[in-house]
């Protein structure tokens, strides 16, 4: 599996464009005044009739989103969901061709956002409820771009398949030979979720890990989602990466998986939101991002979606492994950034895919 395009030829395609100053480097002094839902936001959101949507979460989750913002404003939203990366490269494309087609997008790749802000394509706008209760380090300081969900990037078990007792419960134990053949995971080079998680790992834990992890005999996968997936259906016993979204909402479908926090710390991924001042529907755009940090968009994600939520008012959901009592690793987009074509050119290279 290659990629024909990647990361860097996004940006010199987007460079190519005759817009000026657009695409250069640009920080603003300070993030503009907090915007509220008011009734003449909706009123011009409703004449736009609909947003547009690009994003890397579930489209089950993504559908849910949509639907909820619909039943409260009556405004339609188009959700594109595909991988991170691919969300990427389609917006580079797009705007290399000087087509804006995309309202707000979300990605698993932080390190995105900081891209397209750099290129200056991002309207800064502050939701009421990412003013009031988003950390710093869940914001940006300059307004163009929150945490919208976050997830984790576990180790997850088929119970059928696997004892909880003979379970692993690090990183490391996956390089058993008892698992060869038996383990799944997903690809970097196709989903955010992925490269975030392995340029953390790689930071952690090293390249030596995923040297041995290679000479398991790997089932690869593209999309985060996919190794829960084949998970549940008996295809391997034990997936190496992942989304813990997921596997939550398989094990409450019914599902035989059970996810494991790895004695190493488990992989955090922030998936931020973003608006394109460019974008065919800004009032919806400004109304839909605004809402996707309201508590009730927030608990939608955690409920529905199975999601992290960065917002300190909405409730975790009962039964599941509190945030704070799990090792995380620290997420670092600039680093993930810089590291990206690396990360996958050698994983690429690592596993022959």
């Amino acid at each position: 599996m290659k990629n024909k395009i990647n990361r860097r030829d996004v940006l010199k395609g987007s460079t190519a464009l005759a817009l000026g100053t657009v695409f250069a480097t640009r920080v603003l002094a300070e993030a503009p005044p907090a915007e509220a839902i008011t009734p003449q936001l909706i009123e011009a959101a409703k004449k736009e009739g609909k947003v547009v949507w690009y994003t890397s979460i579930d489209l089950s989750v993504s559908e849910k989103i949509g639907a909820a913002f619909k039943a409260k404003f009556g405004i339609e939203v188009r959700a594109e969901r595909t991988g991170a990366e691919r969300v990427f490269q389609r917006i580079g494309q797009e705007y290399a061709s000087n087509v804006h087609a995309v309202d707000v997008a979300n990605s698993s790749d932080a390190a995105h956002l900081l891209a397209w802000k750099r290129q200056g394509i991002l309207l800064p706008y502050v939701p009421e409820d990412v003013a009031k209760y988003y950390k710093p380090e869940h914001r940006d300081a300059d307004g163009t771009y929150a945490g919208f969900r976050a997830t984790l990037s576990p180790i997850a078990y088929n119970t059928k398949l696997v004892k909880a007792e003979d379970a692993p419960t690090s990183f490391k134990d996956l390089l058993d030979p008892k698992w060869k053949g038996k383990i799944v995971k997903a690809h970097p080079g196709y989903s955010g979720t992925i490269l975030t998680a392995t340029f953390e790992m790689v930071r952690d834990i090293g390249w030596d890990y995923y040297e041995a992890l290679a000479k398991q005999n790997v089932m690869q996968v593209q999309s985060a989602t996919d190794p829960p997936k084949k998970l549940s259906l008996g295809e391997r016993s034990v997936m190496a990466d992942g989304t813990e979204y997921n596997i939550f909402l398989l094990k409450d479908s019914g599902q035989p998986v059970e996810a494991v926090y790895p004695t190493e710390g488990t992989p955090f991924i922030v998936g931020p939101n973003g608006i394109f001042k460019d974008g065919p529907n800004p009032n919806a755009a400004k109304l839909f991002q605004n809402y996707c940090f309201t508590p009730e968009a927030q608990q939608i994600i955690i409920e529905s979606g199975g999601l992290r939520s960065l917002h300190p008012q909405v409730k975790e959901h009962a039964g599941r492994k509190p945030l704070a009592d799990i090792k995380l690793m620290k997420e670092d987009a600039e680093g993930a950034e810089k590291a990206s074509e690396e990360i996958k050119a050698r994983y690429q290279k690592l596993f022959r895919v």
